[in-house]
């Protein structure tokens, strides 16, 4: 699809993954409008890689329903990617509320504001690979397991879903298609990796964070094993399923998995150690002896809806998602220009469609 001028509309857009959304979107020519809170005051991505600077950027809050009516009727989207939520499994455990708020009525009132709007033809609606009831199993899950969710957080993403559903089902049913002109689905990742993350309390930005500091990361689980892909891979389906939703109506409006190969579950033990390689300078860490909240131990997702109905597969294997994100901070911790780098680094990945499994390990080194 030619995504030159389509009028895009982000939620989220101030954080690390609808940052690097947004700028893929503004390479590929997109008119995009973005709503969010403030980013980050200390360091964020938006900042780092001047993310605002090919947008319009607007600063509010998702369960600000007024504001949301009116951002939509100022800008008149044609696609929508709600990525606005509390993401963290351990700041849900301090603010269950808060994060239910957020990331459950902060949902319904971006719907209802698609609702009250005109133009909105693809809604993309992000949850995570945590909404499933984790069952402690050695097999992947499907779109189809059961949703659920041991903490908050978890739990907030199995809400999410059933609220897509609810409205999907009422409002925007598949079956009226050609009545309303909304196609609307959910999209489901794992861990994420990339450059620009600063949250407190995920595993690579601690670990990122340590090393530019040049101190021992500390290490909360480390034989959790968790589906590492670079952000660019999500991203990339989240862009397939856009445009399937807009070319193709609602065919596609369901839920979607987007994981790693198999092989590419790792242990955070295995994590440390490869991102220590990669960094040198005496990189080190530690195993932190308190005890620590509830987190699932193991969670891989099949994805093999998407490989055979959007031809969408993993690019990367893990040990280049981890190149490309050392080259990322590196490049940082020197002073160079991240919006420059940031972008090509969006741009290297897209051209390894074109080439093969080449690795990008070596040009990311090259690169710093």
């Amino acid at each position: 699809m030619n995504w030159t001028g389509k009028r895009v509309l982000l939620t989220g857009h101030t954080g690390f993954k609808g940052s690097w959304l947004s700028l893929w979107l503004q390479e590929k020519g997109a008119a995009v409008c973005g709503i969010a809170l403030e980013p980050a005051k200390e360091r964020s991505m938006f900042e780092d890689a001047k993310v605002g600077c090919g947008m319009r950027s607007v600063i509010g809050d998702t369960r600000d329903l007024e504001l949301l009516k009116k951002t939509f009727a100022d800008h008149r989207p044609e696609i929508l990617f709600h990525l606005a939520a509390q993401p963290l499994v351990r700041s849900s455990y301090e603010d269950p509320v808060g994060t239910y708020s957020i990331n459950v009525m902060g949902t319904a009132n971006v719907l209802e504001a698609v609702r009250s709007s005109d133009g909105v033809r693809a809604v993309v609606v992000v949850t995570s690979d945590k909404c499933y009831e984790n069952r402690q199993w050695e097999w992947p899950y499907r779109e189809t397991d059961r949703l659920g969710g041991y903490d908050p957080y978890s739990s907030s993403k199995a809400c999410v879903e059933l609220v897509v559903s609810a409205y999907r089902n009422s409002f925007f049913n598949p079956a009226e298609h050609n009545r309303h002109g909304v196609a609307m689905a959910t999209v489901r990742a794992g861990n994420v990796i990339g450059g620009g993350d600063w949250s407190k309390d995920r595993l690579v930005p601690d670990i990122m964070r340590a090393f530019m500091e040049e101190r021992s990361v500390t290490i909360r689980n480390p034989h959790a094993i968790r589906p590492w892909q670079h952000v660019l891979e999500p991203l990339r389906g989240y862009l397939a399923v856009a445009e399937s939703l807009f070319e193709a109506g609602a065919t596609s409006g369901e839920a979607w998995n987007f994981g790693p190969d198999q092989s590419d579950a790792h242990p955070v033990e295995w994590m440390v150690r490869e991102l220590a390689k990669l960094w040198g300078n005496a990189a080190r860490w530690e195993q932190e002896k308190a005890v620590q909240p509830h987190e699932d131990q193991s969670l891989t997702l099949e994805c093999s809806k998407a490989a055979n109905r959007l031809r969408w597969r993993p690019r990367l294997h893990l040990k280049d998602s981890l190149a490309m994100t050392v080259a990322w901070y590196r490049a940082r911790l020197q002073g160079k220009d991240m919006h420059a780098f940031t972008l090509d680094q969006i741009q290297q990945y897209e051209q390894r469609s074109s080439s093969g499994l080449q690795t990008l390990r070596e040009s990311c080194e090259v690169a710093v």
